[in-house]
């Protein structure tokens, strides 16, 4: 594998687990090899401009459609926890033991719900694995705080909260349902889609990878706090190789987000060793945040 995958458009995605058919929480940035500011992307499907799930799908296929090599990052865990317990739901029987069957379970416990909403897994009293959530009105008795590999491993820059929390404003569990969604038709697509580390090679015509952006703030020796400040931004975008365009007046975190997302993959997706890291254990059945070493 060479250090640059070829890639020749470049998504930072911010995403959301909220219900509904319009989420403001999900914000596209976009950018083309070379030095310039990444671009925030409004909804080009609906005269309102606001994202849905769906709408992010139809704007990856339609990009791979156009003939882009794609690489695009999406701010959700791709799996659970697995390696600590050697199960993704230990002790239930005939829980799902890959990443793909996880997928397949979220697609199906959910396929009533609309817009990708993926809640429905913690949700249902009728199903076994609400025991292993924290969700708003109860913990469940299963619940354990568990870190998959790569949360102990980006916790030397910053910390990402445990998936199985799907309770509080930093949670990231509710967006993970609702992304496993997205994997699952991902995977049932007919393209030449690579969802990474899964997919340990990135190329094809599209390259799917899990960001965090406030490990990239971080990495940058930026404040993930202080989003609107166009200093802390522009100086996180230069660390990322953004040498030309003025950073855009700000109105929300998920704008930033995204922004220095699409910064921080154009850049760090030319180092080699980076990809590797789909070699780590835990990485196959876990997946991997881009960019942790």
């Amino acid at each position: 594998m060479t250090a640059d995958p070829g890639f020749d458009l470049f998504l930072g995605i911010d995403w959301s687990g909220a219900k509904g058919a319009r989420t403001r929480g999900i914000q596209v940035a976009a950018t083309r090899p070379g030095g310039a500011l990444p671009l925030l992307i409004a909804n080009p499907y609906r005269e309102h401009g606001i994202w849905s799930r769906p709408d992010v799908l139809s704007y990856l296929v339609a990009k791979v459609d156009e003939g882009c090599r794609v690489l695009a990052g999406f701010d959700f865990a791709f799996c659970y926890a697995f390696e600590d317990e050697a199960a993704y739901f230990p002790g239930l029987p005939d829980a799902p033991s890959s990443p793909e069957a996880v997928w397949a379970l979220v697609e199906q416990t959910a396929q009533d719900d609309p817009d990708l909403y993926g809640a429905a897994l913690y949700k249902r009293a009728d199903l076994p694995y609400r025991d292993y959530f924290m969700a708003p009105g109860w913990r469940g008795e299963k619940y354990r705080y568990r870190q998959r590999l790569v949360e102990q491993a980006a916790a030397s820059v910053t910390t990402p909260h445990p998936v199985f929390k799907c309770i509080g404003a930093a949670n990231v569990g509710t967006g993970s349902l609702a992304g496993m969604r997205l994997l699952h038709r991902l995977r049932g697509l007919d393209q030449d889609i690579r969802i990474w580390p899964f997919d340990p090679e990135p190329g094809g015509a599209l390259t799917v990878v899990e960001i965090f952006p406030r490990f990239y703030y971080k990495l940058a020796g930026g404040d993930p706090r202080a989003w609107g400040d166009q200093g802390n931004l522009g100086s996180v975008c230069r660390h990322f190789g953004v040498t030309l365009g003025e950073i855009p007046e700000i109105r929300a975190e998920d704008e930033a987000d995204a922004l220095i997302s699409a910064a921080a993959l154009r850049e760090l997706q030319a180092e080699a060793a980076l990809w590797k890291q789909a070699r780590r254990a835990g990485a196959s059945k876990e997946g991997w945040i881009f960019g942790a070493a």
